[in-house]
C-alpha cells in the first residue's frame, strides 16, 4: 500500500545524518487561478523557495544534509555563475554556521544581460552574507576551480569542505529525495495521487532526488525534469550517474528507465531566458503572486505550460510544479524589470 511505502521510505531517509537548519517541510499548494488558466490537469507548487534562510531555494536541502561531513572545517568552499542561485545558499549556510566562505565566480558561461548582472541579485547577498568571491574563468569544468581554490586555501592553513557545483552529488541527491517523501505525505493528506513531478533540471542532484524518491514513495508518478542548460544528453548522464549514487546511500533500487529528461525548453543557452520564460514568469507573477527565477524555475514553469498545451496531461491529473527558488536572480535581467 502507498502508505506503507512512505513510511519504509521514510524510515530510511531518517537514517541520514541531517543539520536541520531547513524549515522541512516546505509547503504543497494549489495553483487554482494557473491551472484554470491553462485549462488542464490540477497544478500543484512544492515551495522550494520557503526553505528558510537566505532566501531559501533547493539547495538549502541537499546542504542539510552534505554539510553533516564538514568535520573541524573552517571554510566552505563552492563556486557558480555570477547569478549562481547556489553559491547564495551555500554563502548563507556558511554565514548560519559561523564558517568563512570562498566562492569561485565563473565568467564567461553567459554573456551579463546587463550592467546590473554583475553587482545586484545573487551576487549582492553572497557579500552580505560575508563571501570572499574569486573571479575565474569558465572553461565547461563545474568543479575543476572550485577543487583549485580549496587547494588555495589549505596552502594558506585554512580547513576548507568543498561543496560541489550546485550541490551535486550522490549524497546532495538522497538528501534532495526527502522533498519527494514530502509531496507523497502532503498529496496523501490531501487526497490526491500526483500524476507527475515537473521541475528545472540542471546540475542533476535534484532530479536524481526527486527519482529516487518517487519510484520508492509514488511509483505511478512520472518526475519530469525540463533541461535548463540546453545540454539534455549530459544532464540525463549527471541525473543518472547521482541517482545510482543516491540510491546506495538510500538502499533502494535504481532503473535509468525512469528519468525523463525534456529538451526544447532552455532557450538559446544557460542563463539566457527567450520570450516564453519571460511569459512564463509573468503569467506566475499575475495570477498566483509567486516569483519564479529566469535561469531555473521560469524556465522549468515554461516546460510545464508547453507540456499542457501538447495534451501530456488531462483534467482529471494532479501535476506538482517544484519551485526551486531564485526569486534574488530577478534583480540582475532587465528584461524583467515589470
Amino acid at each position: 500500500m502507498p502508505s506503507d511505502n512512505i513510511a519504509r521510505f521514510a524510515a530510511k531517509l531518517g537514517r541520514l545524518p541531517r543539520l536541520s537548519l531547513t524549515r522541512l517541510p516546505t509547503p504543497l499548494e494549489p495553483l487554482k487561478r494557473l491551472s484554470a488558466h491553462l485549462g488542464g490537469p490540477n497544478i500543484w507548487v512544492k515551495r522550494e523557495d520557503c526553505t528558510g534562510f537566505g532566501f531559501g531555494g533547493n539547495k538549502l536541502r541537499k546542504l542539510d544534509y552534505l554539510l553533516t561531513e564538514i568535520g573541524d572545517a573552517d571554510t566552505l568552499v563552492s563556486g557558480g555563475v555570477v547569478q549562481s542561485n547556489s553559491s547564495r545558499q551555500v554563502a548563507a549556510a556558511a554565514a548560519k554556521l559561523g564558517l568563512g566562505c570562498h566562492l569561485a565566480v565563473y565568467h564567461g558561461r553567459l554573456t551579463p544581460p546587463g550592467p546590473a548582472y554583475e553587482t545586484s541579485g545573487n551576487v549582492a547577498l553572497n557579500r552580505l552574507f560575508g563571501a570572499t568571491l574569486h573571479d575565474v574563468p569558465w572553461t565547461g569544468d563545474r568543479n575543476q576551480a572550485i577543487g583549485e581554490l580549496a587547494s588555495q586555501l589549505t596552502e594558506q592553513g585554512r580547513k576548507p569542505y568543498v561543496v560541489p557545483y550546485g550541490v551535486s552529488n550522490g549524497l546532495g541527491a538522497a538528501g534532495y529525495a526527502s522533498t519527494a517523501l514530502e509531496i507523497a505525505q502532503q498529496a496523501d493528506a490531501n487526497s490526491f495521487t500526483p500524476t507527475a513531478i515537473v521541475h528545472c533540471s540542471g546540475s542533476g542532484a535534484t532530479q536524481a532526488g526527486l527519482a529516487i524518491g518517487a519510484a520508492a514513495c509514488l511509483p505511478n508518478c512520472r518526475v519530469v525534469g525540463i533541461d535548463i542548460d540546453a545540454e539534455p544528453e549530459r544532464v540525463r548522464a549527471d541525473v543518472i550517474r547521482y541517482a545510482e549514487a543516491a540510491a546506495a546511500y538510500l538502499d533502494e533500487h535504481f532503473d535509468a528507465a525512469c528519468i525523463d529528461v525534456i529538451a526544447g525548453h532552455a532557450g538559446p543557452a544557460y542563463g539566457i531566458p527567450h520570450q516564453v520564460t519571460i511569459d512564463a514568469i509573468m503569467l506566475m507573477g499575475r495570477l498566483e503572486a509567486l516569483a519564479l527565477d529566469p535561469v531555473y524555475s521560469g524556465k522549468g514553469l515554461a516546460g510545464l505550460i508547453a507540456l499542457i498545451a501538447d495534451k501530456r496531461w488531462g483534467h482529471g491529473d494532479n501535476v506538482v510544479f517544484v519551485h526551486t527558488g531564485g526569486a534574488p536572480a530577478l534583480f540582475a535581467y532587465p528584461a524583467l524589470s515589470c
